[in-house]
């Protein structure tokens, strides 16, 4: 296996595990990316998912150039991921909270696969970039679609039009990182993020998301009146009477997913 998976705690954890490639993802990584995305999607106890690479040297350094078996030119775009880069980049259907663990290089389809997470947070080390212009290719897996959608026009077009490499705190400068620590830090810095989310109701967590990920190209009017199925769950739930009871009663409150 190519990819860790585990779950505690309401956390899913998701390792891409092949340091001696820089977690570089091929054919048989993107499949298990895939199986256990649509895992996460059906479970109802995750709240949140933290997203890493193996290793201290690289999140994720994208395709697997090496292994031999890469298409390219139009016949790696016709087969292009409907989801994006490692199943994650592009995904639309996955309605719970993505923190990107950033602990090192996050290139190419790596930091498409950033790009797909909602909340990034980088070690000081961490570097980023768009390299395919380099190799004579394209960011087609997420890079030229998202990231100009992400950040200001011109800092995105230098970003994919020089493949140069980023670091993390011009990453949070342009917008795409939330918060950069010392690589020693990064664990509890990320804790803390993890902490925060999980405190929130699950259902408010999947109703925001899921409204997000349907919304963003509606007008303000034509978003505030979409009832997206998770945002009437979530208001017609247990939860929603919980969570205002608690507040009255000043205590913390108690989360049931119903």
């Amino acid at each position: 296996m190519s990819v860790g998976f585990s779950v505690g705690d309401r956390v899913a954890r998701v390792i891409l595990d092949r340091p001696e490639r820089m977690n570089a993802v091929d054919a048989a990584t993107e499949q298990e990316l895939e199986t256990i995305w649509r895992e996460i999607e059906a479970r109802d106890d995750i709240s949140c998912v933290v997203l890493t690479g193996a290793g201290e040297r690289a999140f994720c350094a994208g395709a697997d150039l090496k292994g031999g078996s890469g298409s390219s030119g139009l016949d790696y775009w016709a087969a292009s991921r409907v989801n994006g880069f490692g199943g994650l980049a592009f995904r639309r259907s996955l309605d719970v909270p993505v923190i990107a663990r950033v602990n090192g290089f996050a290139l190419g389809g790596g930091f498409e696969m950033v790009l797909g997470c909602d909340i990034v947070i980088a070690a000081e080390t961490a570097r980023f970039g768009l390299p395919e212009a380099r190799v004579g290719r394209m960011p087609l897996d997420g890079g030229m679609v998202l990231l100009q959608r992400k950040i200001a026009f011109n800092r995105a077009m230098a970003v994919m039009l020089t493949g140069r490499q980023f670091s993390a705190a011009e990453m949070a400068g342009f917008g795409v990182v939330n918060e950069v620590v010392p690589a020693a830090e990064l664990d509890a810095a990320v804790d803390r993020w993890v902490a925060d989310i999980v405190a929130c109701a699950p259902l408010s967590l999947r109703a925001i998301k899921q409204t997000v990920n349907r919304t963003g190209h509606l007008s303000p009017a034509e978003a505030q009146a979409l009832r997206t199925p998770a945002l009437v769950k979530a208001l017609q739930s247990e939860d929603a009477l919980e969570g205002v009871a608690a507040f009255q009663q000043k205590r913390a409150p108690v989360w049931r997913g119903r």
